[in-house]
């Protein structure tokens, strides 16, 4: 009895991972793709229960399937890859509207000093994380967003005068800049929580955009930072990645831990045409977030 409960949980677990897969056709596959490494220990756990039940071939058939998922999650990802001529830099972060100094963020930017900033959550109450930054990144773009704050792309390198813009009222900021290598598109982006929310419409409403940037006649290469909300090796991060034509750089990390820190999920990311890039994570800084800093190169044309 005890046997036959643990292998039709199992059967139960192993359907919930497999739905994680199957974001393509209905975004509900996104949302249990979320809890891919979760539902995956799950299964681990209940097939070493099966095999010292001696329910052998149950243990391995749930070890199989449960890890094989967890490799290119936890291993080494196409992501892990670092140029030797890595000479860009970016900085993700979402502030968290209720931060208490955002002062810690601007002190930690100014000794990193990236090309390149993407916040969210920018609000009246932590605005002031640009007053510092003024004299070293005074080119940037904001858009507002949502109850809990805006959506900021700050460069060190001068803006193309009329490229900076908002999608309005969805998360987005852009702007062209001119670095010492070329030309770039640098781009914020905040999107809603997962299915049953309404994250499926707000991708559907970006791609257009990001589309239009990838086919910028000039060639120019695009760099995004962005709190997604969503995992990965998820369908709507690889749509958003087709979009824009361009790759996630990594590993992933964590980003955001709830529940007391049983749900871990890698939320924030940066992508980057050509994909040629790592990614570290930095400290929380006052935010329910970690922040990221991604050195790249990037494809310039010519």
């Amino acid at each position: 009895m005890v046997k036959r409960g643990l292998r039709n949980l199992l059967v139960l677990v192993l359907l919930a991972l497999g739905a994680g897969y199957l974001g393509k056709y209905h975004p509900a596959g996104d949302s249990f793709a979320v809890f891919r490494p979760q539902i995956a220990v799950v299964a681990l756990a209940l097939s070493a229960l099966l095999w010292v039940l001696r329910a052998r071939l149950w243990a391995v058939f749930g070890v199989i399937m449960a890890a094989a998922p967890l490799v290119p999650i936890f291993g080494a990802g196409p992501w892990a890859t670092l140029p030797n001529d890595t000479n860009l830099s970016l900085y993700q972060k979402n502030m968290r509207f209720l931060v208490e100094d955002p002062g810690l963020l601007a002190d930690d930017v100014l000794i990193r000093r990236p090309d390149f900033l993407t916040l969210q959550e920018v609000s009246g109450a932590n605005m002031a994380v640009f007053d510092p930054l003024d004299s070293v990144y005074q080119y940037r773009q904001f858009c507002p967003f949502e109850t809990v704050g805006g959506v900021a792309v700050a460069s060190r390198w001068p803006i193309v005068p009329g490229t900076g813009f908002c999608a309005k009222a969805d998360g987005l900021a852009a702007m062209k800049v001119i670095t010492p290598r070329g030309p770039v598109w640098a781009v914020s982006v905040h999107l809603h929580w997962p299915w049953p929310k309404s994250q499926p419409a707000h991708i559907a409403r970006l791609l257009p955009i990001l589309e239009r940037l990838a086919q910028d006649e000039t060639g120019t290469p695009m760099v995004i930072g962005g709190d997604f909300n969503m995992v990965p090796w998820s369908a709507a991060v690889e749509r958003i990645e087709n979009a824009s034509a361009t790759q996630l750089i990594g590993p992933p990390h964590v980003t955001l831990t709830k529940a007391g820190g049983w749900m871990r999920v890698p939320i924030d990311h940066v992508m980057i045409s050509g994909g040629a890039g790592s990614v570290q994570r930095l400290p929380r800084l006052g935010s329910d977030h970690f922040g990221l800093l991604a050195r790249f190169s990037l494809p310039f044309p010519g």
